[in-house]
């Protein structure tokens, strides 16, 4: 309790705990991006129930991982090693070098493989919906399997909440603060779930242009878990650029429609009138 009251004194931990809340927040898109996606394919009336526990699942994950933090630094080391051949040296040779692999690295490479394979799937789902199987509505294919749902989100979720707490090891050593950061980040996914999966559903440009994004941050992964680290300023860099672009394309292609059907309700008024 002490040490609790000392962090809501010391202004450095609140500087801490800002740039955390951010950086969860942020990481969180990638997550309800892809709960979004998933959610979606769900009869409507089922929807918003998925999302909630696909979110409080992620919570849950999320708290369970900061309660074993030490098992969680463990991850990062070594498991095994793979032994390599480097470019040939006039001087030295054929050089050899290891790369090593950690459970965090290989836990990021299957998540970013199976987000790959995902996004992929429904990418050619969308392609041609006639290759697919399975119930059909007027928006596009329909998962029969609630569960099914919910599995695919939970897996997703451990693979994002591993990433989202070491990350968040590595910015502060003080419990509290990563606890209130994942709250907080959760209680804005929470928030944004029903709104952004709609505007997804809504609009189905952005639900390729969403499935491009989990393509990029599957590769992302797999690169990271190989130890080629892209830094992730870069990438939410480029989603942010193209969610402007698409947003700029949707506010053309309303004003073009106003634009139409005010062009038709002028053509046809005259017409009205001489009825009259």
């Amino acid at each position: 309790m002490d040490s609790v009251l000392v962090l809501l004194t010391d202004p450095v931990a609140w500087a801490a705990l800002v740039a955390l809340i951010v950086m969860e927040v942020v990481l969180g898109i990638d997550n309800l991006v892809f709960i979004s996606i998933l959610s979606n394919k769900l009869p409507p009336e089922q929807r918003s129930r998925a999302r909630k526990i696909g979110i409080a699942l992620a919570l849950v994950m999320r708290l369970a991982l900061l309660s074993t933090l030490a098992f969680l630094v463990g991850m990062t080391q070594t498991v095994f090693s793979i032994p390599l051949q480097g470019p040939p040296d006039p001087v030295h040779g054929m050089p050899m070098f290891e790369m090593d692999f950690s459970w965090r690295d290989l836990i990021l490479i299957a998540g970013g493989l199976f987000l790959v394979w995902k996004a992929t799937t429904e990418i050619h789902e969308k392609v041609d919906p006639e290759a697919t199987h399975g119930l059909m509505d007027v928006k596009g294919p329909v998962v029969a399997n609630f569960s099914a749902v919910i599995v695919q989100i939970l897996l997703l979720d451990l693979v994002f909440s591993i990433d989202s707490i070491l990350t968040a090891v590595g910015m502060t050593d003080h419990l509290p603060i990563m606890v209130i950061a994942v709250i907080f980040a959760v209680g804005v996914m929470l928030l944004a779930a029903d709104p952004l999966a709609e505007f997804i559903d809504a609009n189905p440009t952005v639900v390729m242009l969403a499935l491009g994004f989990l393509l990029m941050i599957g590769a992302t992964l797999i690169a990271d878990g190989f130890g080629f680290h892209v830094p992730k300023g870069y990438i939410y860099a480029a989603m942010a650029f193209s969610g402007l672009v698409e947003g700029l394309n949707i506010f053309a292609r309303r004003a073009a429609r106003r634009k139409t059907a005010a062009a038709a309700s002028g053509h046809a008024s005259p017409a009205g009138s001489d009825n009259v």
